[in-house]
């Protein structure tokens, strides 16, 4: 596959923020008429991936930028505060580079990291409905010569209709689970435009359905038993998630405080500089104040549990950060929702609230934060402290 576009080379954390920074302000542009209208955002993923933005987690020794986690998450948090669709599209990208990273072979890093770093998007395949659990998969892998066919039929692909390659979970003949990491204009490869939720409205989370296609063997890797030992899988794939949550708090937090000091301008005319001074909504405005900053510092202590674990991978490490991700993951879910709700109680039932796409905050919140209950995170998170007991390997803690 080549790429005509030049790509931006981003070699630094700082350099990374600073670019994150600015598309985030092009992109809140017109981010509302974009969910109104439903415009899947097909110009502005062009520009984000010339940015060279989603090749940023590559490590150094294959060309790429190699930045904490830390500075990822705050990036996807920037990205998602000024879009929420736009902020949660490259999350399985970079899980599927986490993916590689820890299961995939030398010649298969620098191919793969190589296309990423020419401006290749990654999408996925993983989820299936019908299955007896949520991680039980019944997309087949079965050899073909020298590769493999893929039969099955996969939903909630967010990012799949915008990429050039989609990691797909599959099971070989074996009952193993294998990440294949298939070209987007494989012969019987079909995207489905059909998701439909309220909220998250452009992710192009739909259907992928696949009917025997083909895979080259060399783009094939383990991915089962990236759960069966200690690795950084699952923990970079929820502070992913975290960061979402919290970039659309921020903005439903930022666009609530706009909203009350232009309702609110008869105070400044008569000589009164402050905004309100009604208790309650000062009182609002403090509590959520409090969650957020709360949140936003959970969110990068996680990033540094993440590196460590990343730096020295032991059952230790990866259960701290895991810890550590979750408690930034069940925040996070509270503020983006409590964000989204305390703009609704402060504005009523004006329509301005609508006509402007203020309310776009909460449902975007409400359609991420089902994802993965929130209540197990608790549930790992007392566990862990309580009774000293390790969370499981999965990708959803």
């Amino acid at each position: 596959m080549t790429f005509s576009h030049h790509v931006a080379v981003i070699t630094s954390d700082e350099q990374a923020l600073i670019v994150a920074s600015d598309l985030a302000e092009d992109f809140k542009r017109d981010s509302a008429l974009r969910d109104r209208e439903r415009r899947l955002p097909l110009p502005e993923l062009e520009v984000f991936s010339r940015s060279g933005l989603w090749g940023i987690s590559v490590p150094k020794e294959y060309g790429g930028a190699g930045v904490s986690n830390v500075t990822l998450a705050k990036i996807i948090a920037l990205i998602a505060q000024a879009d929420g669709s736009l902020g949660q599209i490259p999350q399985n990208h970079f899980y599927a580079l986490e993916v590689l990273r820890v299961n995939g072979s030398h010649a298969q890093k620098q191919r793969l990291y190589a296309e990423v770093l020419a401006g290749q998007r990654f999408g996925n395949a993983l989820a299936e409905l019908g299955t007896k659990t949520a991680h039980d998969r019944v997309t087949s892998l079965k050899r073909d010569g020298e590769g493999y066919r893929i039969n099955g039929r996969k939903f909630y692909a967010t990012g799949a209709i915008y990429a050039q390659r989609i990691p797909t979970s599959v099971v070989d003949e074996n009952g193993v689970q294998q990440l294949a990491f298939v070209p987007r204009d494989s012969q019987g490869l079909t995207v489905i435009d059909d998701w439909s939720g309220f909220g998250q409205r452009t992710t192009g989370s739909g259907s992928v359905v696949f009917e025997d296609v083909y895979v080259a063997a060399a783009d094939v890797l383990p991915f089962q038993s990236a759960f069966e030992r200690p690795t950084t899988v699952g923990p970079l794939a929820q502070i992913l998630h975290a960061a979402i949550d919290t970039g659309i708090a921020r903005a439903a937090y930022e666009d609530a405080l706009h909203f009350v000091r232009s309702k609110t301008r008869p105070w400044i005319d008569s000589g009164n500089d402050k905004a309100t001074e009604d208790p309650l909504t000062l009182k609002s405005f403090g509590h959520l104040s409090i969650r957020l900053h709360a949140t936003e510092a959970l969110l990068e202590r996680a990033g540094e549990f993440l590196d460590a674990a990343q730096a020295e991978t032991n059952v230790e490490t990866v259960a701290a950060a895991s810890i550590a991700v979750a408690e930034a993951r069940a925040i996070s879910t509270e503020i983006s929702l409590a964000a989204g709700s305390t703009l609704f109680e402060l504005a009523g039932s004006q329509a301005t609230l609508i006509e402007h796409g203020l309310d776009r905050h909460w449902r975007n919140a409400r359609v991420h934060t089902l994802h993965d209950p929130v209540r197990w995170k608790y549930h790992a998170v007392g566990n862990y402290y309580l009774n000293d007991e390790n969370p499981p390997l999965r990708g959803t803690i």
